[in-house]
């Protein structure tokens, strides 16, 4: 891995960690077409870099974070689903499914047709109850600690490269009649715990076999990613007050064939 590559991987992970299209799933199949060697440093690498984009989060919502003990209590009860099962899978997931490009392609066409088919079962039940008492959660205070865990689980799937941990909770948080932006709040904040715990882990385990290099690296995809993310959050929490997520739905599929098409057949 050069600077170049290292800055371009930082860019897509800071574009891409927050929007439900998996971030580590574009790490995958970038780091295919830049053609860089499957080792167990660039694995390191797609799990630990997604810190710089969780940083973008600590910036934007130092407030919450800190303060706001009764939100962050329900983040803490969502993550604990997340924790206990990769903490559990965690040599499957860096030894089978890291680095794997047909499991990401898989991910990422099946949950584009999931995404899909998600939001027109919304729509149309969004649509059979207009009119009706509005009952939809707004105040993340208000959330109960079985919803909550309920969506930590959602997260877990995430485990899987390609399946995206923003898409999990999101589609989590809508089934149980949250609105987009308490939903999109809410996997933000649970993406700190998340991704803290994630690439603790990871640096225990490898980073004594880290070079000055690798850790130099490691450092410029941190920063590019968390300047990257700032921009990226602004841009996803405005698109998302007037729009659904089909678009993305659509994004995976088409990806998912053409990256298929041209790299893997």
């Amino acid at each position: 891995m050069t600077i170049i590559t290292s800055i371009i991987l930082g860019v897509v992970e800071g574009l891409t960690e927050f929007l439900p299209i998996s971030s580590t799933g574009h790490l995958i199949l970038s780091s295919e077409i830049l053609k860089l060697p499957n080792t167990e440093f660039l694995k390191s690498f797609e799990i630990i870099i997604q810190l710089g984009a969780i940083g973008a989060v600590m910036a934007l919502y130092w407030r919450q974070l800190l303060i706001n003990w009764a939100v962050m209590k329900r983040v803490a009860a969502a993550f604990i689903p997340t924790a206990i099962i990769g903490l559990l899978l965690y040599k499957i997931i860096k030894s089978y499914l890291l680095g794997n490009s047909w499991v990401v392609v898989g991910s990422l066409f099946i949950g584009g047709i999931v995404l899909i088919l998600f939001e027109l079962w919304l729509t149309r039940k969004d649509s059979q109850t207009f009119g009706a008492e509005d009952t939809k959660l707004e105040n993340l205070e208000k959330m109960s600690y079985k919803e909550a865990v309920t969506i930590g689980l959602c997260q877990s799937l995430a485990v899987i490269p390609g399946v995206s941990r923003s898409a999990a909770t999101i589609v989590g948080g809508l089934a149980l009649n949250m609105t987009r932006e308490a939903i999109v709040e809410f996997s933000f904040l649970l993406a700190v715990p998340t991704m803290l715990a994630a690439t603790g882990l990871d640096l225990i385990k490898s980073s004594p076999d880290f070079t000055v290099n690798e850790f130099g690296l490691l450092l410029i995809g941190f920063m590019v990613s968390f300047l990257v993310a700032l921009l990226a959050i602004k841009t996803f929490l405005a698109y998302i007050r007037n729009n659904n997520f089909i678009a993305f739905g659509i994004y995976r599929i088409v990806i998912a064939i053409v990256f298929a098409l041209v790299f893997l057949i």
